[in-house]
């Protein structure tokens, strides 16, 4: 079965430390992507992402420039971060591990990603919805993001583990057969 991400109710953040004392959270504004995911046979489930990473917002301007600069993202040479499922272990009804390449830089690297069924509902036009929590951590290094500064009193300016969560709220495409069975049917009564 198709679905797709409600825009509005999804979201894509990541948070890293700085000078090893704080937490520094940021987001991704525009992203996009599909999903196969059958509620009978979840282990069939294939996820695909693309991140616009010029989109990136940690609430402080000079700070997303230096994220989005050669010494990170690099955005001129490399302006999408993509995700693609490789296989889905259900571990429970509600709990599974959805494993994939994720590609940053141009730099390609398997990830799991720790996924939870947060709930089911029908919207007010009838249609299916569902929600997910997804979770990872991930060594930013591994991608080439190796910039850092190291500090006085020991340590580094930005931690090297990033931890990543994800919120998706997924709408139920309609099948190309239920349209067309649909539109011969509003034909019949014309």
């Amino acid at each position: 079965m198709s679905w797709r991400f409600d825009p509005a109710h999804s979201s894509i953040e990541f948070s890293a430390k700085h000078m090893m004392i704080t937490t520094v959270r940021g987001r991704f504004k525009q992203w996009s992507g599909t999903i196969e995911f059958d509620e009978a046979h979840p282990e069939a489930t294939r996820v695909a992402v693309e991140i616009d990473a010029a989109s990136l917002d940690s609430g402080q301007p000079q700070r997303d420039a230096h994220l989005k600069s050669a010494d990170f993202l690099d955005i001129e040479h490399y302006p999408t971060i993509t995700f693609s499922s490789t296989r889905a272990e259900p571990l429970s009804d509600t709990t599974g591990k959805l494993y994939g390449d994720l590609t940053i830089r141009g730099v390609t690297r398997p990830v799991v990603l720790d996924v939870s069924l947060e709930g089911r509902s029908r919207d007010w036009q009838g249609k299916r919805r569902l929600g997910f929590t997804a979770t990872t951590s991930l060594n930013r290094k591994d991608w080439g993001l190796n910039w850092n500064v190291a500090l006085e009193a020991g340590g580094w300016l930005v931690s090297e583990r990033i931890d990543v969560h994800i919120e998706a709220q997924l709408i139920e495409e309609e099948s190309a057969a239920s349209q067309e069975s649909q539109t011969q049917a509003a034909g019949t009564q014309e």
